[in-house]
């Protein structure tokens, strides 16, 4: 029976850590407080890379006369239930353990794989039997390159080899974890390439405590599994580095109906919900001199002031448009005035929050925004043409709330609501009167949050 595992995560890289580059040395550590991994764990080129093992069943020749049964069990496993938990970490704690009990006195295990994330770019997993099981996430930034070429992984990745220390004979300098592995009472230390076919480079270590090391037949048990287990990484990774992208360019929802399959042309679902649009006022004249460069870091800054304000109250943003973007806040069971009450607070909350980035003058020049709240139905649908398609939303009520947000500058408000919207509201908005709209033939009330009466 597999023991319980204590998985903790953790984006900081402060302090020791023992994980992609088996460490890094404290003052780069110090020096560049966003070190990623991207030196590591590099896409390279696009010719083929070298294969983790043979592919001439010659690993099999080594190993132990009566294990080779048990041993291509623990590949079955790796290929069937491994393949199919939930996390990673217990993927690796689950080797680490079978390897156990084939007699390979495993005391510490890592794996570094690197991650298509827009926030972390490699994924560094360590187990201890002591100590079981944490993930370390590692943010993007300027990686050391100085930090991996240092490291026995850089070592591997160059010889396409193995790399097996005897630690009492390794010197403190040769690698940056060396001091650490003797002071934790390791006495040998494996480092073994994964390669997979996308061309990343990642890898796996294992450490002993035994007085011996590991036995030459240890070492081989290690070469006949470890090519399933890359595999194995490489689908896992495969298929989380598709569900991430995904979901960071498609949204929650959109990206799982994806995945499940909505991906034919014409295929729509509706979503009774509350309409957020909001964009940048005056966007054309503020960026009219900036480099490229500039408007991203323009559109980013503006984008953190009002995306978290939208999740915190469950909302979605389904569509960056531009300057500006489209959510929803969808309808929960019988709450339907919860949609609009998250909406209305999330636009407030973001329009607070754009206040205070011009007080602390982030932006180059103040910013404004002008917010459209409507309730009724959107949907997502699948356009385009041939191969080239694109999940996007669309519906009468979108349309509205687009066109909606156009009378923001028109009457000089930021936040502006639909007649449909406030119904769904407690208090008592301030109406703004009855006006048209684009492409609509009825005119459409339209309010604005109440305001507190003027002290005094």
């Amino acid at each position: 029976m597999l023991q319980d595992h204590r998985v903790t995560i953790d984006e900081s890289i402060e302090g020791p850590f023992y994980t992609v580059l088996e460490h890094l040395p404290e003052t780069v550590a110090q020096a560049s407080p966003e070190t990623h991994l991207s030196h590591m764990l590099d896409r390279g080129p696009p010719q083929p890379p070298p294969p983790t093992a043979e592919a001439d069943g010659s690993e099999a020749n080594d190993v132990p006369f009566g294990s080779l049964q048990q041993c291509v069990a623990l590949r079955d496993w790796l290929l069937s239930e491994g393949a199919r938990m939930p996390k990673a970490e217990d993927l690796l704690a689950g080797l680490a353990e079978r390897l156990i009990a084939l007699g390979v006195p495993v005391d510490r295990a890592t794996t570094a794989i690197d991650a298509l994330h827009s926030e972390y770019s490699g994924v560094g997993r360590f187990w201890t039997r002591e100590a079981g099981s944490t993930v370390r996430l590692f943010p993007h930034g300027d990686a050391s390159d100085k930090a991996y070429r240092e490291s026995p992984f850089h070592r591997v990745h160059e010889t396409g080899e193995w790399l097996i220390l005897d630690l009492a004979e390794t010197a403190d300098d040769a690698f940056s974890v060396i001091p650490d592995l003797k002071a934790e009472g390791y006495t040998q230390y494996i480092i073994a390439p994964l390669f997979f076919t996308n061309g990343t480079r990642n890898g796996i270590t294992f450490a002993t405590r035994a007085e011996t090391g590991f036995r030459d037949e240890d070492v081989a048990i290690m070469r006949f599994v470890i090519p399933t287990l890359a595999a194995v990484m490489e689908m896992r990774s495969v298929n989380k580095q598709l569900d991430h992208v995904l979901r960071i360019y498609v949204g929650d929802e959109p990206h799982k109906a994806i995945l499940a399959g909505s991906i034919r042309r014409g295929h729509v679902q509706r979503i009774r919900s509350a309409i957020l649009f909001a964009d940048m006022r005056d966007y054309t004249r503020i960026s009219a001199d900036m480099t490229p460069e500039e408007t991203v870091d323009l559109l980013n800054i503006f984008f953190d002031c009002l995306v978290p304000s939208i999740e915190r109250e469950g909302g979605e943003v389904l569509k960056y448009l531009g300057d500006g973007l489209l959510a929803i806040f969808r309808e929960s069971g019988d709450d339907l005035g919860g949609a609009a009450k998250g909406a209305l607070t999330a636009a407030q909350s973001a329009l607070a929050a754009l206040d205070e980035a011009n007080a602390l003058e982030r932006f180059a020049q103040p910013v404004a925004c002008g917010i459209a709240l409507h309730h009724g139905e959107a949907a997502y649908g699948n356009v385009g043409s041939g191969a080239r398609l694109d999940f996007t939303v669309i519906g009468r009520d979108v349309n509205l709330a687009s066109r909606l947000a156009r009378l923001n500058k028109t009457l000089g408000e930021p936040l502006l609501m639909s007649k449909p919207f406030v119904d769904f509201l407690w208090g008592d908005p301030e109406p703004l009167g009855e006006h048209p709209l684009d492409g609509f033939p009825e005119p459409m009330g339209v309010y604005r949050p109440s305001r507190p009466p003027p002290a005094g």
